[in-house]
């Protein structure tokens, strides 16, 4: 593990919020998915704070879900929340909403304003680790700072049940 500067837009959000000490982190085994990120940190997988991105169906508006990464997004449920069905957004749609690849999308700092809902289980937890732009990279935020951060002061109950 080492300390590394994080990409341009996202060292321009922590800058925007007043975050300027948040340090970011490249593991070399990788953080792609909240299974390895919770590996490597040496954390609880419900620690970590996977950002997905979905695409409405109606209005092809792209939606980012901050979620718990024990758990797994409950499309009727965002739907509910939205107003229309959802559905996993491709690749190529993820790296032109947010500029970034999947394993590595980070909550904010995007290349395109995302409408945003966090799962609220991640409010709950003293701190969360949450995707820094690549696949190895990776930052920890409280409740606190995310809400600050992304506008969000509400959590939604976003898992599927099992």
């Amino acid at each position: 593990m080492k300390k590394i500067t994080p990409p341009e837009r996202l060292a321009s959000a922590f800058a925007t919020a007043g975050l300027n000490d948040i340090e970011v982190l490249e593991f070399p085994a990788g953080t792609r998915s909240a299974a390895d990120a919770a590996a490597a940190i040496g954390c609880d997988i419900s620690d970590i704070g996977k950002s997905l991105v979905f695409q409405a169906k109606d209005s092809n508006t792209p939606v980012l879900i901050i979620m718990n990464g024990a758990d797994r997004v409950c499309e009727n449920k965002v739907a509910a929340l939205i107003g229309e069905q959802i559905g996993k957004a491709d690749a190529t749609q993820v790296r032109a909403h947010t500029g970034y690849a999947i394993g590595g999308v980070p909550p904010f700092g995007h290349a395109n304003a995302l409408q945003t809902l966090i799962d609220e289980k991640l409010l709950a937890k003293p701190e969360i680790w949450l995707a820094a732009g690549t696949p190895s990279s990776v930052f920890c935020l409280t409740p606190h700072q995310l809400c600050h951060i992304t506008g969000i002061s509400t959590g939604h109950d976003l898992a599927l049940e099992t």
